[in-house]
């Protein structure tokens, strides 16, 4: 086969799917948001498939393939687990001039399907003979340049601005990789960018030599851009036509004042767009086989900022609560007063031997895991510095399986 790589508009036409398997639950979703009319047809279905039918994104007729189904239809897939099926609905489209795809053997059919992705309204297809892995791989390399901005995909330096104003990017929690596609993206379009200081440097090393970076770090207790300064920033810089990026650590409304920098922006009429992150709250301890929630050990998890001492006449947090509870306490900033904070905890009923992990550096190479107990949390986390956030709770406790160890120094 040497096929013609093409692109056909399925808005409001039938497509006919026979089966209702892994396969199917592949193709389905990009079929639906073509917009094309999709009738499937299959004894049973997968989960993910049927939940498709019960939420009306297409029509399931629950019986097996009969001669005919392909009447009306634009495109059909032949994706059943029988190959007997498969055969007789090529052997249907052939009759009825319908391209056709077979799952099961991509020289049977009139068409192929090709790896594809989306970049910015662009749509990428690959297509490497009977090679999948090949054009999957070729299709994520590709989106991945694009996304970075190794690939430029507007030749024309006009059609390469992005419009003035500013995107307010959750980074993660530290390791490059974990930044958001989207957030990725954006980061790749802009003229200004002002960085936290936990924001991922190697990210900043990615950007062209025209891309105007701004140090906002915020230092704890030591250097910091002060919040106003910050904003003034934002603004002016939008204002003057360039496209900002605010790259923020982890997640930019999980204690990082994001939304702060969201009202400012709104003030002064200048566009925002959110980008979520990673939080550490989560990620952290997954990266130090820690989960925060665990079916029979906790039904919840609290995040909580320690900024402030409990008894500060600022604080907004209860913590007699928090000390009568059973499941995950994660603190961020906590580390210059935990002795303070398991002070409380401890008044307020949480017992001395609850497992304690004080985590350093999250995600990164130099990460650095304490385990201990409640009560010798003081001692055991003095020689840490941030940033570091503090788990507590029977979570700690629980081992992870040695196979989720990958290059991570924990």
């Amino acid at each position: 086969m040497k096929p013609y790589l093409v692109g056909l508009d399925l808005t409001g036409r039938r497509v006919v799917v026979v089966g209702a398997g892994t396969v199917a639950g592949r193709r389905l979703p990009r079929l639906i948001a073509a917009g094309a009319d999709v009738l499937l047809v299959a004894p049973e279905a997968t989960p993910a498939v049927e939940a498709m039918a019960t939420a009306g994104e297409l029509r399931w007729e629950v019986r097996g393939y009969l001669d005919g189904d392909l009447e009306d239809a634009w495109y059909a897939l032949a994706c059943s687990s029988e190959p007997a099926v498969n055969a007789a609905v090529v052997a249907e489209a052939q009759r009825r001039r319908v391209f056709c795809v077979r799952a099961d053997d991509a020289t049977g059919g009139s068409a192929v399907t090709a790896a594809t992705g989306e970049h910015e309204g662009l749509l990428i297809g690959v297509l490497a003979g009977r090679r999948p892995r090949r054009s999957a791989a070729v299709r994520d390399a590709l989106l991945d340049a694009l996304r970075t901005g190794m690939v430029d995909d507007a030749p024309d330096a006009e059609e390469r601005i992005t419009t003035p104003g500013v995107a307010l990017v959750g980074a993660g929690p530290g390791d490059p990789d974990l930044i958001t596609v989207r957030g990725r993206r954006l980061l790749a379009r802009a003229d200004v960018v002002l960085a936290d200081r936990l924001a991922p440097r190697e990210l900043l090393d990615e950007l062209g030599a025209h891309v105007t970076v701004i140090d906002a770090a915020k230092v704890p207790y030591g250097r910091a851009m002060a919040q106003e300064q910050i904003n003034t920033q934002l603004i002016e810089h939008a204002r003057a036509g360039r496209f900002v990026v605010r790259l923020k650590g982890g997640d930019p409304y999980v204690f990082g004042r994001g939304f702060e920098e969201v009202l400012a922006c709104a003030a002064a009429g200048v566009p925002v767009t959110v980008v979520p992150g990673i939080t550490s709250a989560i990620s952290v301890p997954a990266a130090a086989g820690i989960p925060v929630t665990h079916r029979g050990v906790t039904h919840e998890f609290v995040v909580v900022s320690g900024h402030v001492a409990p008894d500060d006449p600022s604080s907004l947090v209860d913590w007699s609560a928090l000390g009568r509870l059973r499941g995950t306490l994660v603190l961020l900033m906590a580390l210059r007063r935990i002795g303070v904070f398991a002070n409380a905890l401890l008044t307020h009923g949480r017992p001395a031997d609850t497992p304690v992990a004080v985590i350093a550096n999250g995600t990164l190479h130099g990460q650095r895991v304490v385990r201990c107990t409640l009560a010798e949390v003081p001692i055991a986390s003095a020689g840490i510095r941030p940033p570091a956030i503090v788990i507590i709770g029977p979570v700690v406790a629980l081992s992870d399986p040695p196979s989720t160890h990958g290059l991570m120094d924990a």
